[in-house]
């Protein structure tokens, strides 16, 4: 056995062996009888998960000792902790709420506000209960129903840079939204967002779909660590061409360490026949978010964020590549968030307890598109930093 087959074999074994000196004491929490999902330590088993203070401190079969709290999770997935690396919980107070009760641990609101408005968005990333991060976006106003940068002059580069250099702990990345009408020269103002991201040495997000300039010119101006998002817009414009290839540019920017990200949201962004074919090419995301808001659970497209998850168990990938690209892959795309995303013992305690429930389900596009499945996974329980979260 090679070497790297060995560790990554033997990783799982090596947790359990770690966990059975604290059999003997007694525990905050203890999580029992799940389905252990955690693609960070090669696990999928049957387990309990030990918590003391707001700490993991043991991962083991049958975890004997006593604990102060309990929750059973027999017959249901337990996971890390969720993180939504595209939305917009900051719109208003009540989002970080909902969406922790659907077992988002982490989250970034994905460009909402500019350098005019980003002191109110990031102080209710500072409030919320579980870590944020804000990406600003290069249009100075944010999100606005003219179009973000449809006015070239709102992609100003030493405003931004201003903006950011006074939210540093908040700010972990600048936003792009590409598609024609909300820009005004997509080109342009993807250089100006990236010499700011630069500047600061963040990672630059661009918001794809329905661009004036194809994707190949795109992501030529992306650096490694970049994100596009929107990955399953249809043309024009798409990561794929009109046979369904991927075109080698996108293939290219993924080999230099360009993230390719869902974001489903509402309108224009996924579309079932280009999704398709994306996934029938083996492009899988390397994150799944859900571009939504507080009001997303009564948009039937995005419901929440296990909704979504649903979608590509349903259509493509299996529970555990699901799984870690809500929570691993994302915690290695911003730095606040690196030590999410496992059950690795010593790491925080934020957890995810979702119910897989077979039957029959109905899945929407952003067009209006149903398409029937027979899986769906569904909120359960959510614990962060140690503490089980009420229900919203």
């Amino acid at each position: 056995m090679k070497r790297r087959q060995f560790v990554k074999a033997t990783v799982g074994a090596a947790v359990l062996l770690r966990s059975t000196r604290l059999f003997a004491q007694s525990f905050d929490l203890v999580v029992r009888g799940g389905r252990v999902i955690d693609p960070s330590l090669n696990l999928d088993m049957i387990a309990d998960i030990g918590v003391v203070g707001d700490r993991i401190a043991a991962v083991a079969r049958n975890l004997g000792s006593s604990a102060d709290r309990e929750i059973d999770a027999r017959d249901r997935i337990v996971m890390p902790g969720i993180l939504d690396i595209h939305a917009h919980y900051a719109q208003d107070s009540e989002g970080p709420h909902i969406c922790l009760s659907d077992g988002v641990t982490g989250w970034v609101d994905a460009g909402s506000a500019g350098a005019d408005n980003i002191d109110e968005i990031v102080a209710v990333a500072r409030s919320a209960p579980q870590p944020a991060g804000i990406l600003l976006n290069i249009g100075r106003r944010g999100v606005i129903p003219e179009g973000d940068t449809a006015d070239i002059s709102l992609a100003n580069v030493e405003v931004a840079k201003a903006a950011i250099a006074r939210n540093l702990d908040y700010v972990v990345g600048v936003k792009a939204r590409m598609t024609e009408g909300v820009t005004a020269n997509d080109l342009t103002v993807i250089r100006r967002a990236q010499e700011v991201a630069s500047y600061f040495n963040l990672p630059l997000m661009i918001h794809m779909g329905q661009s004036a300039s194809p994707m190949a010119d795109l992501v030529a101006e992306l650096k490694p660590g970049d994100i596009v998002t929107h990955m399953y817009a249809p043309p024009p414009n798409a990561i794929v061409d009109d046979t369904g290839n991927i075109f080698p540019e996108v293939l290219e920017a993924r080999r230099r360490g360009i993230f390719f990200d869902v974001a489903n949201g509402r309108i224009d962004h996924l579309r079932w026949d280009t999704f398709d074919a994306i996934m029938a090419a083996g492009f899988w995301p390397d994150t799944i978010s859900t571009d939504g808001f507080s009001t997303s659970r009564s948009a039937p497209g995005v419901r929440d964020f296990p909704n979504i998850m649903s979608k590509f168990l349903n259509f493509g990938m299996p529970l555990s590549a699901v799984v870690s690209s809500s929570t691993l892959n994302p915690s290695r795309v911003f730095p606040f968030l690196r030590d999410k995303g496992t059950l690795n013992v010593g790491a925080p305690a934020d957890i995810a307890i979702l119910e897989l429930r077979q039957g029959n389900f109905t899945f929407v596009d952003n067009y209006e598109n149903l398409r029937p499945g027979t899986q769906r996974l569904f909120p359960f329980e959510t614990v962060l930093a140690g503490r089980q979260v009420p229900r919203v």
